[in-house]
């Protein structure tokens, strides 16, 4: 097995890393390149960049923040938010990005998963979800931070995202989302049981052991934090030493 993945996600408005709650309320935190160049150095093994509000605008604004972060930050670094066509892939690639996260614009015609598989490779596809509970063992793919549905399972979702090529699923629980609760392990165990590629799992760290239920009974494959480490309740030394104590195997920065 290989090592979990520990990845800062920098949610961005604008100029500005933001934090939310269930994806909503958001609040400034600061620069992002600075958390980016903070977060490598302390050791992360990835960064995730999320343009929030890339959906509402129809475009990614992230290509100059990803650009400048790439030439400082030497760490396979994920883009997703408002990237609806090959070429927007393309361009995103080009400004530094290793992999794109898609979400909605695959909900819409999921082809296009397919397509950014085949031109760059599965390994840079990412089928980004955004799951709301509907029921006991339930869960449905909402678009525009958890705003919009999308009438899909999300198990379901994910399996047809990989068979079209998706080599990496982002899996974004609403519901626990910026709560500090813990993750939504049922969720992630749903995922993780029905695809054969690497699970992200994100929304809902509070404290650095919430690493080991996510993993141990989840099965997921990397952890995405925001708030837990924004806010300084937590370094990335903290959370790798709470995985040790679990036993999980991680990698020495």
């Amino acid at each position: 097995m290989m090592p979990t993945r520990l990845i800062p996600r920098l949610d961005v408005k604008g100029k500005n890393l933001i934090k939310g709650i269930h994806l909503e309320g958001l609040r400034v935190i600061g620069d992002p390149q600075a958390f980016a160049r903070k977060y490598y150095e302390d050791g992360a093994d990835e960064l995730l960049y999320v343009d929030v509000v890339a959906s509402l605008y129809g475009r990614n604004s992230l290509h100059d923040i990803v650009r400048r972060t790439a030439q400082d930050v030497f760490v396979p670094l994920t883009v997703t938010g408002g990237l609806r066509s090959v070429d927007d892939v393309r361009e995103m690639l080009r400004a530094g990005a290793d992999k794109v996260g898609i979400n909605t614009a695959a909900t819409k015609r999921p082809e296009l998963i397919r397509e950014v598989a085949r031109k760059f490779g599965s390994q840079c596809m990412v089928l980004s979800i955004e799951a709301k509970r509907t029921s006991a063992g339930k869960w449905e793919a909402f678009t525009d931070n958890g705003r919009e549905p999308t009438g899909l399972d999300v198990v379901e979702w994910a399996q047809r995202g990989v068979e079209l090529g998706a080599g990496e699923i982002l899996l974004t629980s609403v519901d626990h989302e910026g709560t500090r609760e813990g993750f939504d392990t049922d969720l992630i165990a749903a995922v993780a049981s029905v695809v054969p590629v690497p699970v992200i799992a994100s929304g809902g760290m509070g404290q650095p052991h919430d690493i080991a239920n996510a993993v141990r009974d989840g099965h997921a494959s990397a952890i995405a934090m925001a708030d837990i480490l924004h806010y300084g309740r937590a370094t990335l030394a903290d959370i790798r030493a709470a995985a040790r104590d679990a036993n999980l195997d991680v990698r020495n920065p």
